[in-house]
This record gives structure tokens, sequence and C-alpha cells, in this order.
């Protein structure tokens, strides 16, 4: 048996203590966990990739655990080409992709969706206001998409509620001072 190995993109416009306790929780399952910041394609983002994915790389040093590997060379804005990336790099044969499960629905448009599925298994966490429908299940049954729903239980935070109400408590230690002192996501704030 190999090793497991998680594959966690994310767009992480600030990464946030979500991500922090969603890649603590992985290193505790898995053999290693690759994570990069990607650019989404659905997505409009605050800062550009290279700001978010220093802040990425920060949390993951300020961890220090050999399990959970920093690797932008992986990131790509289309997840069937991060998963060939990772495989190539470390050549892993047998990955989890992770996504949060506000994205269920959304996998089934992904660029090569029918080439992922048969890449990689997928880890659904799930996200406060996001349960995982009967409806959704079936469509990942249909599909024969394989994957597992975790049971790490993360903050109800997101990156996007970080930017609306700037409560610097919402992100790691190791950010702060970053974020303040290079005055990030100042221009998402409400000026009265």
């Amino acid at each position: 048996m190999g090793q497991s190995i998680a594959l966690f993109g994310t767009s992480a416009d600030p990464p946030t203590i979500g991500h922090k306790k969603i890649l603590e929780e992985l290193s505790k399952v898995y053999d290693f966990t690759v994570s990069y910041v990607s650019n989404n394609p659905n997505k409009k983002h605050k800062e550009n990739i290279s700001i978010r994915s220093h802040l990425l790389k920060t949390l993951i040093e300020d961890l220090d655990n050999p399990k959970i590997l920093f690797n932008q060379r992986v990131s790509s804005q289309w997840a069937v080409e991060s998963i060939k990336n990772c495989k190539k790099i470390y050549e892993f044969k047998k990955l989890d992709f992770v996504i949060g499960s506000d994205l269920i629905k959304d996998i089934f448009c992904w660029k090569d969706f029918d080439k992922i599925i048969k890449e990689v298994s997928f880890l659904i966490i799930i996200r406060d206001g996001y349960p995982v429908e009967s409806s959704a299940l079936k469509m990942l049954e249909t599909y024969k998409v394989k994957f597992k729903i975790s049971t790490i239980k993360i903050p109800n935070i997101s990156s996007s509620k970080f930017r609306l109400n700037f409560n610097y408590s919402n992100l790691p230690k190791s950010l702060i001072d970053i974020v303040k002192k290079n005055n990030l996501y100042e221009s998402t704030k409400l000026v009265e």
C-alpha cells in the first residue's frame, strides 16, 4: 500500500484560520498534504496570485509540519492540470483531491471532469451552510466519482467573510502583520 496524499488547492484570498485548520487536520490523516494557491476561473480575486501564494507559504512555514508541503509549481487554474503537475513532481500515483462541500455541484462542469475522476478520489470537507444534499450524492454516484466525506470540523469563516468584516482574529497569527503592514485587502473595506 502506497502513501496517502492529499492535494489541497485553494484560492485563499486571504488564507484564514479555516485553511489553517484544514491543513492541520489533513496532516493527522495523510502521510503528505501538498498545498498551493490557484486562480479560480469562477472567482474575481482581490489580491494577485503571488501575494496569496506568499501568504499561504508563510502559513505553512509557520505550521512547521514536515507532512504539509507548499508547492506553487503544482498550481493551475484547472484542477486537471494541478493534479497532473502534482503526480509528475512527486511521482504519486494515488491522490485525494480536497474540496469544500460548496464546490460539489461545480465539479461536474470542471474542465476535463471525466479525466479528473479517473485520476483522483475527492475528499469533501463540509462547510457551514453547504450540506451534502441527496441530489449531489446521487450525481456523484451516477458519474462513478470516488469520494469520501470528511469528519474534519472547520470554523465558520471564509476569505470573503474576512474581506467583509476585517476581523483579524479570523486570520492565522503569522499573517496578521503581513496583511496590515502591506495594506492588503484595503480596497475592499467599506468607506463611510
